[in-house]
């Protein structure tokens, strides 16, 4: 028994000093190494089973966070919805069908379709009318880049989305061009050129685009310029049947729910492997639905009031994707959320949600090695960020949000040294 006297507060120093060197090194680093003092670094760990931080820098300043605002669309949805998804809400007449959509992404998207909608309406004998008097939000979100109109990330947000608002061009095997949906082939035109192709241009207030030839082997996607117009006749060459368009001022309201066939955790999936902006968009708008009004500012006010009160820092989320600089979040913050959504989900399932090292958005991460990272990325211009999950060597799970702004050079170099930094975090511990 003298021996164990003896001994146990050795071993406990002994325990305390070996645990605290990692964190020292890894906070030294952070003050003096120029890979991360040339721009503004903030990095959190956290170990959730002896809830303790154990390692802290700039934990408390506030980032743009860019696609690392997606977790905070997730979590909303996983507060929110359950495992299947509003298609679209519906009041019957005695001779008519009226629609309002749920901001559902999945109708007609050619990544991730979903046709319960299209197999509903085919076969119902009523006429057929959509609404979008539910909806009050804005085509773009609050300080997204206006000449983004274009480019493929940045879909238009809207009370119905259809064939995932985008045009999607590639080139078949005898050289000709493929458009999907077909409709927007008549108001594309071909610009041959010697120099190098600028791919597909849309006019900024117009479905009107010009496509340089040849375009580079895959996929192009364009967003076009949504209207309850377009949306309405883009169905309705769909289903074969005519879909008319019934003004916001007839006092009607939605009495049914038709669910997708796809779960929710289809479209979680996808939107966090690949940062679909689309997919994150309007999923603020599926939480909305579950009210009268369709608003993404009302999905995120709801959020924070009832499930986000208690985080650590005060905090701007202003969109679903992170397009907008004014989304600010700080690392101990993004901690805190990490810790809600483990808490709220089970590991398994987490896991297999998530982007992992050496695939997708993670790709050049740990690239052949055993999984040890599930976590998100987001990136701009001067902006990289990853928040998540990591294994170390020893088997602990520890959560972690490195956070970088203000840079001048490229997000690959960013990148790179983050996952230097991070393979350290997971031999150190």
């Amino acid at each position: 028994m003298a021996i164990l006297k003896f001994w146990f507060p050795v071993i406990l120093l002994a325990c305390f000093i070996t645990g605290c060197l990692p964190a020292k090194r890894l906070t030294a680093d952070l003050r003096h190494n120029s890979a991360y003092t040339d721009h503004v670094t903030g990095f959190a760990l956290y170990d959730p089973q002896a809830n303790h931080m154990l390692v802290q820098h700039n934990v408390h300043t506030p980032f743009v966070p860019a696609s690392n605002t997606k977790l905070f669309s997730f979590y909303a949805g996983l507060m929110t919805l359950g495992d299947s998804l509003p298609a679209i809400r519906y009041t019957l007449r005695p001779d008519s069908l009226i629609l309002w959509g749920t901001g559902n992404p999945l109708l007609l998207n050619p990544d991730l379709s979903d046709t319960a909608v299209l197999h509903f309406l085919r076969n119902r004998p009523e006429k057929l009318f959509l609404s979008v008097s539910n909806f009050s939000g804005e085509r773009f979100g609050p300080g997204w880049s206006w000449d983004d109109y274009n480019d493929y990330y940045s879909p238009e947000v809207t009370p119905f989305p259809i064939y995932g608002n985008v045009v999607r061009y590639s080139t078949s095997h005898q050289g000709s061009l493929l458009v999907q949906p077909r409709q927007f082939a008549d108001s594309t035109s071909i610009s041959s050129g010697a120099g190098p192709s600028k791919g597909v241009q849309r006019a900024e207030w117009a479905n009107q685009f010009i496509a340089s030839t040849p375009l580079k082997p895959g996929e192009h996607d364009v967003p076009f310029r949504w209207s309850p117009a377009l949306a309405a006749r883009l169905l309705a060459d769909t289903l074969h049947r005519p879909v008319q368009l019934i003004g916001s001022r007839v006092g009607l309201r939605p009495t049914h729910t038709l669910n997708g066939q796809l779960l929710a955790d289809s479209l979680y999936k996808r939107m966090l492997a690949v940062s679909d902006n689309l997919l994150a968009e309007h999923l603020l708008l599926l939480c909305a639905s579950m009210g009268d009004t369709l608003n993404s500012s009302l999905a995120i006010r709801q959020c924070q009031q009832t499930h986000l009160a208690d985080l650590p820092d005060p905090v701007r989320w202003v969109d679903g994707s992170g397009l907008s600089r004014y989304n600010l979040f700080t690392p101990q913050t993004l901690i805190a959320l990490l810790q809600k959504i483990n808490m709220s989900v089970p590991q398994a399932r987490l896991f297999a949600l998530l982007p992992t090292n050496g695939q997708g958005t993670l790709g050049s991460l740990g690239k052949n090695q055993p999984p040890f990272i599930w976590a998100k990325s987001g990136s701009m211009t001067g902006v990289y960020n990853l928040s998540g999950y990591l294994l170390s060597r020893r088997g602990r799970l520890l959560l972690f949000s490195m956070m970088h702004n203000n840079f001048t050079g490229s997000v690959l170099d960013m990148r790179q040294r983050t996952a230097l930094f991070l393979m350290n975090v997971r031999d150190a511990y």
